[in-house]
């Protein structure tokens, strides 16, 4: 009842009505309405628990953005433990990397040494075997030139043998012959 008063006296005491004749307590004076005005209106307020509201909407909000940064922080913290794991892959696998073509450099220097060692024993191969063939055509020219000079050489012989020979100096040959061969069969 006491509050419906207040707000008649309120509406009741408008700007018009308002002068500043007069002592400061009265409804005359207009500051003293504002006055008035101004506690009625912050009573109401206190008594509709207005700063209670707003003091539980800053702090709702306050802790709002307490848990955003908490989330964020915690998004940062785990990006940066992202970011330190990705980097020490990273480092793994570039001194994996480091490793394979190290080994791969070692294995092109042995197969290249392997390839070097295996080509100069090829060309030891061909180089006897060319030696080999060589000396099998020199021994089977030899072979044909003694063939030929001992062909000449009977020929030679043969018609040296039959220019000289007579049929009496023969019979006497044949007749040795024979008497060697009796000698060595008995």
């Amino acid at each position: 009842m006491r509050f419906l008063t207040t707000l008649i006296a309120l509406v009741a005491a408008s700007p018009a009505l308002a002068s500043e004749e007069g002592p400061f307590f009265s409804l005359a004076n207009g500051e003293f309405v504002v006055l008035i005005g101004f506690l009625i209106f912050v009573a109401v307020l206190l008594w509709l628990k207005v700063p209670g509201l707003i003091v539980a909407q800053l702090d709702k909000r306050a802790e709002g953005i307490k848990g955003e940064l908490a989330e964020a922080r915690a998004i940062r913290e785990e990006a940066q433990a992202l970011l330190a794991s990705y980097e020490r892959k990273q480092k793994e696998v570039q001194g994996q990397a480091d490793r394979i073509v190290a080994h791969a450099r070692e294995e092109a220097a042995e197969a290249a040494a392997k390839a070097r060692e295996d080509l100069q024993h090829a060309i030891a191969r061909r180089i006897k075997a060319a030696e080999d063939q060589i000396a099998s055509a020199e021994a089977q020219a030899v072979k044909q030139v003694r063939d030929e000079a001992v062909s000449v050489a009977v020929d030679a012989a043969r018609q040296a043998i039959a220019a000289q020979m007579t049929a009496a100096r023969g019979n006497k040959l044949i007749d040795e012959a024979i008497s060697r061969v009796a000698d060595k069969l008995h």
